[in-house]
């Protein structure tokens, strides 16, 4: 299929070529100019472009793309789509580059499409990846190219210092034998999980507000005994599978509210351990175990995966749940547009007798974007992300269409590679900008197009409230509600490691081990299994290979 793509671009580009060549040459010629001096003009612009933060192409470089996508087509304008869309034009109107999607999917529908690549040999001219293996094995099979000297050479000054907010050994993820085989997305510091709750429902039974494990437990009780959906389901506290997760209806703050940090190598008494073996876990999984067998628990909670939890939701079944901080965008939104009437609020609950709250930052590594070996141009990678996270100022009218899509919360998977790249403190910096704009301390016209975006959101929200349209709640529920929560003065970072395993053994043992954890869990939630056998899966965990691991990473 590439094979076929490229020779339709080379037929198109020389078509384009002759023809614009042609009408190019005569104006030269009107001008007094050679057709030699136009041919050094050329590739004077052509290697300027190839050489310069945001030099612009002489010629469109079309590039193919493995595309990311979304199933709603990341909620664009119906005339848009991943080849044409906001991004993508403003992507040709400044460096005159343009993808062609080779293939697109989501999800694990779009990690098959990228292992097929790989097995048959012919992968994209720009592709992302998600899983660490399959970057291993392209570097292993020399599939890709070594970005280090196009990153040196062109990346912008803004792109260097996002990077250099997360320390000097950010880029040892996509580091192989001293070469950047890959541009890493990059996670801010999201904070810890936020409580988002029903308040009209709370008014109504007349609870407060909630600070504590024991208060979300009271609430979610009482929403699922007294029916408050009034449908005959209204769910108490929903949970996934995964018990711990960076999206949905996660436990990590019944776990940190006994000091226990799953899935995560922590620091403890000198050494990192695993989280979820320590005794901590063990006390987190005796209230889950509890709140299982008392109903409070969302019963169906194995049978559900995050859509379904998504859709109770938005549904109005549930009206308590855990979540990220843009929860408000995702799934709330869509629950607003459902049930205007509903009043979601988000709360920071506390995890420590001293009133704050404790967690542990996700691996601030997210996917990975690859270039394809023998690609002519590896130097747009780094210089589209250049243009993407330029700091857009507000404003001006060549960002109009942009605007719009902040405003209208496009999905970022509009983007060509689907990444986000930002400062990992991006959280505080965008509530102190927006929240001073609103409050006259920030001149609005100073802030950059996103955040003017979410401003104008916010404000519009503030004129409104009653009456406002979801996406403007959205920007206001996300980026002040939810966002002031997480300032300094109220969490606390448990320091952590990410350690990738490079050993095969440590490969193969981990995945099993992984497995087990799974397993146990959820049979001692549900009571297929007593809570000592917590005691038993910890020595089966060490025995079956996590005792060697853990030396292992404490020596890396």
């Amino acid at each position: 299929m590439r094979k076929i793509l490229k020779t339709k671009i080379i037929a198109i580009g020389l078509a384009l070529t002759f023809f614009l060549g042609g009408c190019h040459h005569q104006d030269l010629k009107n001008e007094g100019f050679s057709i030699e001096e136009n041919k050094k003009t050329k590739k004077q612009q052509m290697e300027e472009a190839k050489t310069t933060p945001f030099g612009r192409y002489p010629e469109t470089i079309i590039y193919t793309l493995g595309k990311m996508s979304n199933s709603n087509n990341a909620g664009m304008p119906k005339e848009d789509d991943f080849e044409n869309n906001a991004y993508t034009r403003y992507l040709k109107k400044i460096l005159n580059i343009q993808n062609k999607n080779v293939f697109d999917g989501s999800g694990s529908n779009y990690n098959e499409m990228v292992v097929t690549a790989i097995t048959s040999g012919e992968i994209p001219d720009i592709m992302v990846v998600e899983d660490y293996e399959y970057l291993k094995i392209l570097v292993e099979k020399d599939m890709i190219e070594d970005l280090t000297p196009y990153y040196e050479q062109c990346a912008s000054e803004r792109l260097k210092d996002i990077y250099h907010s997360y320390g000097e050994h950010f880029f040892d993820e996509v580091t192989f034998d001293g070469n950047m085989m890959a541009l890493p997305e990059t996670l801010i510091d999201s904070g810890p999980n936020i409580l988002w709750l029903r308040y009209d429902w709370l008014e109504q039974l007349g609870l407060k507000e909630p600070k504590t494990m024991s208060d979300v437990e009271e609430i979610a009780k009482a929403f699922q005994e007294k029916d408050m959906s009034k449908t005959g389901e209204t769910i108490g506290l929903p949970m996934t599978t995964g018990i711990s997760s960076d999206y949905i209806a996660s436990m990590n703050i019944l776990f940190a509210s006994h000091g226990a940090y799953l899935q995560n190598w922590i620091l403890k008494d000198g050494t990192y351990q695993y989280g979820s073996i320590l005794p901590e876990a063990k006390e987190g999984l005796r209230e889950l175990r509890r709140l299982y067998a008392e109903g409070t628990l969302d019963q169906e909670f194995l049978f559900r995966g995050d859509q379904n939890i998504e859709e109770l939701i938005q549904e109005g079944k549930c009206g308590i749940f855990f979540g990220e901080w843009w929860s408000g965008d995702n799934p709330l939104m869509k629950a607003k547009e459902l049930n205007k009437k509903a009043d979601w609020r988000p709360y920071l609950i506390a995890t420590d007798s001293d009133g704050k709250t404790s967690y542990v930052q996700q691996n601030p590594v997210g996917k990975y974007v690859v270039v394809r070996k023998g690609f002519e141009h590896p130097e747009i990678l780094i210089k589209m992300h250049n243009v993407l996270f330029a700091g857009l100022e507000n404003g001006k009218k060549e960002f109009d269409e942009i605007a719009m899509y902040y405003q209208k919360n496009v999905d970022p998977t509009a983007r060509p590679c689907s990444i986000n790249i930002d400062y990992n403190d991006a959280l505080n910096r965008a509530y102190n900008n927006i929240y001073g704009a609103l409050s006259g301390m920030v001149d609005p016209s100073e802030l950059e197009l996103m955040d003017y975006s979410y401003y104008q959101a916010s404000k519009r929200y503030l004129k409104e409230e009653e009456n406002a349209d979801p996406e403007d709640w959205a920007g206001y529920a996300t980026r002040i509600l939810a966002c002031s929560l997480l300032q300094d003065d109220s969490v606390r970072k448990v320091e952590a490691k990410y350690p990738k395993l490079n050993e095969e053994w440590m490969e193969t043992k981990w995945e099993l081990l992984q497995k087990l954890e799974r397993e146990t869990y959820l049979s001692i939630i549900i009571g297929e299994k007593p809570l000592s056998y917590f005691d038993e899966f910890v020595k089966q965990w060490k025995v079956e290979g996590g005792e060697r691991i853990t030396k292992e990473i404490n020596e890396w």
